[in-house]
């Protein structure tokens, strides 16, 4: 195949991802921006969530006994969050997973005022703006196969990046002409030849990450950690960990025998559940690359495991190089550029499109008129 024939094959396949997919890629890019910052969204949003007086904080038990008025027949507290700064102490817990009900369990988040235990405000996961964007973001609001649909068109925009990349890499002359930002008289097509060029490896890196979240168990073997709709479990396949009702091991017991191991302040403790009945508690201080310092405490017998360095997968690796997750201000600017620009390259290329299908259109009438004459 000549090097013009090979060029003409990589902009069909170019062109066409673009315009078939140009209504689910502007929707999923644009999502997937507005949430590497959806905690200062939901500050946005939610105000009162984050209306607190002080961050003096008091007994994890005084906050578990005020969500516990909170919270809804049934619903099982899955864990308390202290803030490292300012902002509100957070008690989750989980609806037991309902068979008629798609995805996974609902959540219920109270939020309270460190220094008072007063209650700010309770948000579910079943609504809100941020709900809806994860969702979207996520299985494009699709229940059961939207995880796979977005995973198809990661797969389609890793072939979009590579063939952009060589599309914009200059036929005559050296690469640097490629920079150039009057490569063609109209400005939409010359955004189009730059953005391309400039986000073609993020939006490949974020591409991959993305197809590796939407199709976990094709890379399980892969740096370990990795699960997927298949994973089995005492629950069978698919089924997921349980938050027990009634745990043997009250509050208090689990914080004493946690802080006889590795004293500290809390930040964070995690329920027993049915597949790992036992306790988290993690301290304040764990530096981000270990990632966290945790102590587990057996939840039947009351054994506490030594405080150990927990080493995250490649799985969650993955995914914090997707969403920008603990991985500064710099690769999350990179993150949301690579969310906006998707979208601004999938509008140029439709008006590139569109303004070609009229040029060839009155060339082929301006042919035949000759041919008429």
């Amino acid at each position: 195949m000549s090097k013009i024939a090979l060029r003409n094959v990589w902009f069909q396949l170019h062109k066409w991802i673009g315009l078939l997919l140009a209504i689910l890629i502007i929707p999923l890019s644009l999502s997937g921006a507005v949430l590497v910052w959806d905690e200062a969204v939901d500050h946005v949003l939610n105000p009162a969530r984050y209306a607190t007086t002080g961050t003096t904080t008091l007994d994890p038990q005084r906050y578990v006994a005020a969500a516990r008025g909170a919270l809804n027949p049934g619903e099982r507290i899955a864990s308390l969050a202290l803030p490292e700064r300012d902002g509100p102490v957070q008690v989750t817990a989980i609806t037991p997973p309902d068979p008629a009900r798609r995805g996974p369990p609902l959540r219920t988040t109270v939020y309270l005022d460190p220094p008072t235990a007063k209650i700010l405000a309770v948000g579910t996961s079943a609504r809100g703006v941020l709900r809806v964007l994860h969702n979207l973001h996520g299985n494009l609001l699709v229940p059961g196969v939207g995880r796979q649909i977005v995973g198809w068109i990661g797969v389609a925009m890793l072939l979009s990046s590579v063939s952009g990349l060589w599309l914009w890499w200059p036929t005559v002359g050296r690469w640097a002409r490629g920079l150039r930002w009057r490569r063609h008289r109209n400005t939409d097509t010359n955004l189009h030849h730059l953005f391309g060029f400039w986000i073609a490896l993020p939006l490949f890196m974020l591409s991959l990450t993305g197809v590796w979240i939407a199709f976990p168990q094709v890379f399980a073997g892969i740096g370990g950690g990795g699960t997927g709709p298949g994973a089995r479990g005492p629950g069978g396949p698919g089924a997921r960990p349980l938050v027990l009702e009634r745990p043997s091991l009250p509050l208090d017991a689990v914080l004493s025998r946690a802080g006889s191991v590795t004293p500290g302040n809390i930040a964070r403790v995690e329920w027993p559940t049915d597949r790992k009945p036992e306790w988290k508690v993690q301290f304040a201080g764990s530096t981000p690359a270990a990632v966290t310092v945790t102590v587990a405490v057996d939840d039947a017998t009351g054994r506490v495991k030594p405080a150990r360095p927990e080493r995250e997968t490649l799985a969650r690796t993955m995914r914090r190089l997707h969403d920008g997750t603990r991985m500064g201000f710099a690769w999350q600017l990179l993150v949301f550029l690579g969310g906006i620009l998707p979208a601004v390259l999938a509008v140029t290329g439709i008006i590139m499109w569109w303004r070609a299908r009229g040029w060839k259109a009155a060339l082929k009438a301006k042919q035949r008129a000759r041919v008429a004459a």
